[in-house]
C-alpha cells in the first residue's frame, strides 16, 4: 500500500522498520542544517535558563526593584516570551528558518546586553534600561522557538522526524543541565552579573555560529519540507487565506486545549513545589531543592531521545495519552504526606512521562500544520503554556497559604490531590477525542 493510498483508507502511512542502532546511524547522518538549527537550541538553553534561574535576584539586588515589583518584572517577561510566541511563528514562516535565528538571537543579544547594563549608575535609566532589555529578549524568543520547531521540520524526512523533535527537547534540557553545573561557579567568583556576562558570550557565539556556518546553500540543499508559498504565488482567495488560519483550526485547537491541565503541573514546578519542600520537609532536604530542581532536564536528556528511538512506530496520540497519564498520575504519590522517597518517586515519574508525551506534541502540531504554516502552529501551540503560567499564578499562591501555611496546620495531601484531578482532565480528554485527533495525524505531510 502506497502513502497516498494509506491516507486515503485512514490508515497510518507505514513507517519503514528500523532498529535502534539504524536510527542512531540515520540522526547522527542528518542534514547539516538539522545540527545548526540544534546548535542554536542547544545554546539558547543555556543562555536563556541561565539568565532566567537568577533573574529575581539580579533585579532586585541589582536593580534595586522592591519584591513585589520584581515578581511583576519577572512575570512580564516570561508571559511575554510565550505571548510573542503566537506571533512569531508567522515571523519565521515569513522569513524562513535561517534568518528567522540570525534576527531572533541579534535581538537577544541586544537585549541581554541591555539587561546586564541596567544596574550600572545612571538614576532613572537603570530601570528604563532593564524593562528594554526585557522586552527585547522577550519579543525575540518569540521569535526563536517557533523557528526551532519549524527547522526540525523542513530539515527531517519521515525517517528522523520522530527523533528530530525528541532531540529538539533533549538538546535544550542539555543545554540546562549544563549551564545548572557550571553557574554556581562562575556566580562564586563573579556574582551574578559574571554569569549573565558568560550568558551574553553565549549569545554571540550563537550568532557568530549561524552567520558563518548556516549559509543559504546549506538551507536550499539541506530542506525535505518546503518553505512556504511565496505571497506572490499565493493565489488562494481571501476566504481561503482565512480558513487556513491556525485558530480556525478546529482539531488543533482542541488538541492544545486539552493538555492546559497537565500543563498546569509545569506551572507548580516553580509555583508550588519550592515552598511545598521548603515548609514541609527538614531544612537539610530543603536545603538541597536545588538536585530536585535539576532532576528533571537530567532525565529529559537521557531518555526523551531513547524512548524516541523505541517508539517511534507507535502511534503519536498513544504515546500523548500515556504521556499525560503518568505525569497526572505520579502526582497523586504526593497525597499520603510529605516523604522523601515519595518526593523522589514523583519527580523522577513526572520526568518520565514528560519524556514519553512533549516531543511528540511538537511532532504532531507539525504534522498537523500545511506546508509553510509550520511556524505559525507552533507559535500558536504555545497558547495553553502561557495560559497555565497566567491562570495557575493567580490561585497557587492562595491554595499555598490556605493547606500548607507557614505556620499552623498544613494539609499538603489535599492540596496535591486537587492539582492531580485537574490534570487528569488532560489523558481522558484524549482518549474521549482520540478518533478524532487521530485524523490530524493520518493527513499529515
Amino acid at each position: 500500500m502506497t502513502t497516498a493510498e494509506a491516507r486515503e483508507q485512514g490508515a497510518e502511512p507505514p513507517k519503514e522498520a528500523l532498529t535502534l542502532r539504524d536510527n542512531v546511524r540515520i540522526l547522527f547522518g542528518a542534514a547539516r542544517a538539522f545540527w545548526l538549527v540544534n546548535l542554536v537550541n542547544f545554546g539558547d538553553g543555556i543562555a536563556y535558563f541561565g539568565i532566567l534561574n537568577l533573574l529575581t535576584l539580579f533585579i532586585h539586588q541589582g536593580v534595586g526593584f522592591s519584591d513585589q515589583l520584581t515578581g511583576i518584572a519577572v512575570s512580564v517577561f516570561t508571559g511575554l516570551v510565550t505571548l510573542c510566541m503566537f506571533g512569531g511563528g508567522f515571523v519565521s514562516d515569513r522569513l524562513g528558518v535561517r534568518r528567522a535565528l540570525t534576527l531572533s538571537v541579534s535581538v537577544l543579544l541586544a537585549g541581554r546586553l541591555l539587561l546586564v547594563l541596567s544596574p550600572l549608575p545612571g538614576g532613572a535609566a537603570g530601570p528604563a534600561t532593564l524593562w528594554c532589555g526585557l522586552v527585547l529578549m522577550g519579543l525575540a524568543s518569540g521569535v526563536l522557538q517557533p523557528a526551532l520547531y519549524a527547522g526540525v521540520k523542513e530539515f527531517t524526512d519521515p525517517r528522523t522526524t520522530t527523533i528530530g523533535y525528541s532531540l529538539l527537547y533533549a538538546i535544550m534540557n542539555l543545554g540546562i543541565v549544563a549551564e545548572t553545573f557550571v553557574s554556581p561557579f562562575i556566580r562564586g567568583r563573579w556574582q551574578i552579573s559574571g554569569v549573565f556576562w558568560g550568558m551574553i558570550g553565549v549569545t554571540a557565539l550563537m550568532l557568530a555560529a549561524n552567520l558563518l556556518f548556516f549559509t543559504r546553500r546549506i538551507e536550499r540543499r539541506d530542506r525535505v519540507v518546503d518553505h512556504a508559498t511565496p505571497a506572490h504565488e499565493d493565489r488562494r482567495t481571501l476566504a481561503e487565506k482565512i480558513r487556513a488560519l491556525p485558530f480556525l483550526d478546529a482539531r488543533f485547537i482542541f488538541f492544545i486545549f486539552v493538555l492546559l491541565p497537565v500543563r498546569t503541573l509545569f506551572a507548580h514546578q516553580f509555583l508550588t513545589l519550592p515552598d511545598y519542600v521548603m515548609r514541609c520537609f527538614p531544612k537539610e532536604v530543603g536545603a538541597r531543592y536545588e538536585w530536585f530542581q535539576g532532576l528533571n532536564p537530567l532525565i529529559i536528556v537521557i531518555f526523551v531521545p531513547l524512548i524516541a528511538a523505541f517508539t517511534r512506530r507507535a502511534n503519536i496520540i498513544t504515546m500523548m495519552i500515556i504521556g499525560t497519564t503518568i505525569s497526572a498520575v505520579s502526582t497523586f504519590l504526593l497525597v499520603p504526606g510529605p516523604r522523601l522517597e515519595t518526593l523522589i518517586a514523583y519527580v523522577v515519574l513526572f520526568s518520565l512521562g514528560e519524556a514519553v508525551w512533549a516531543s511528540r506534541f511538537l511532532e504532531y502540531v507539525a504534522d498537523l500544520a500545511p506546508a509553510g504554516q509550520v511556524g505559525a502552529y507552533m507559535g500558536l501551540a504555545g497558547i495553553p503554556w502561557f495560559l497555565a503560567k497566567m491562570t495557575t499564578g493567580f490561585y497557587s499562591g492562595a491554595m499555598i497559604a490556605r493547606f500548607i501555611p507557614e505556620g499552623g496546620a498544613q494539609d499538603s495531601g489535599t492540596l496535591w490531590l486537587v492539582y492531580a484531578a485537574v490534570a487528569m482532565i488532560s489523558p481522558v480528554g484524549l482518549v474521549i477525542g482520540r478518533k478524532w485527533v487521530q485524523k490530524g495525524v493520518r493527513v499529515a505531510h
